[in-house]
This record gives C-alpha cells, structure tokens and sequence, in this order.
C-alpha cells in the first residue's frame, strides 16, 4: 500500500532546518519501522497543491497504528507543528511499491483521472484510498524522465508536477529494489 503525508511550512527562517529534520531524521527513523518499505520526500513544482509531498510503501493501516511507528517517526513533529499547514494524510491501495524518482526525473499525480497523464504521453498507476482521510479519493502517478524544458508550464487541473528532494530510501529487508510507473 502506499501511505501519502502531505503540507506545507510557514517559517522560512526555520524551513531548511525544517527540511533537514525531515529528510535526515525521519525518513530514516521510518523506513527502519516494520513494515515500512520505501519513502521518498518531493517538493510540489506546481502551484495549487500542498509543497511537501512523502510517498511511502507500506504493508498496511496496522503498520501506522503500531507502537514501534509511534516510537520512531509518527507524530514527532512538536517542534515544527505551529509551521505546518495543508496537512493530509491518506493510504492508497493498488499499487504495491512507490516508483523511485530519480534527480533528473519528475513525479506527476493526478487526482482528475488518468487521462492527463495518458495525454503526455505516460503510463499512470491507479491508486484508491482506503483509509486516513480518504481524500482524494483516487490518484494516479507517473513518472516523467524528460529534461525540465521538456515539461508543460500548464497542466492539467488536479495534476501537479513534483520534484524528489532525496532518493528512495529502500528497508534493508528490500534491498537495491527501484520500482518504475
């Protein structure tokens, strides 16, 4: 399953502290929790959308409402929680592994359907929500391997273009796996 956090920072004297903590403390305190699989931070290229963006694999809901999630990663944001906005959380089903998108690649999600990303050119994946907030309640992915210039200044509404912040990390019970959409 996928699990998807999504917001935005007010703070821009403490963004990039902000930034490092998320990056380098959490993502990897979360891919150690069991049944954690990938994770992978972006920030939103695209206006209208909230600017942070992590994907992650996961095996399931029970995965997030386990003690060793809350130990490690899940909710340690007290010192940041006054700066964040535009927080959802959601957990999709049907596709089994977050694609792993590059430096020179881009990641595009839709929640208008397919057809946009289809239209570019692309092979979407197709999630639906199952639990946490359930909205939107489909999403479809896609990578983009094309250059920057090669990328469309106005797309589509409900499809927005991200950029990886950090590579995938990957749970040593998965070694070396890179996943394609």
């Amino acid at each position: 399953m996928i699990y998807t956090v999504e917001c935005s920072f007010t703070d821009p004297a403490s963004e990039a502290e902000w930034n490092d903590f998320y990056s380098l403390d959490k993502l990897p305190a979360l891919i150690s929790v069991s049944g954690f699989h990938t994770s992978q931070r972006f920030r939103a290229v695209s206006p209208g959308c909230p600017v942070y963006l992590a994907i992650h694999s996961i095996d399931g809901l029970d995965v997030l409402q386990g003690d060793e999630y809350r130990q490690k990663g899940g909710g340690n944001f007290a010192r940041w929680q006054q700066h964040i906005t535009d927080w959802h959380r959601n957990l999709y089903d049907g596709l089994e592994r977050a694609p792993a998108i590059g430096a020179h690649e881009h990641l595009l999600v839709s929640a208008t359907g397919p057809e946009p990303l289809i239209g570019l050119g692309l092979a979407p994946c197709q999630m639906h929500a199952v639990a946490l907030e359930k909205s939107p309640e489909h999403r479809w992915l896609a990578r983009l391997d094309r250059p920057a210039h090669a990328i469309p200044q106005h797309l589509p509404e409900g499809v927005h273009l991200y950029a990886a912040m950090t590579e995938q990390l990957t749970s040593r019970r998965d070694p070396g796996q890179r996943t394609d959409a």
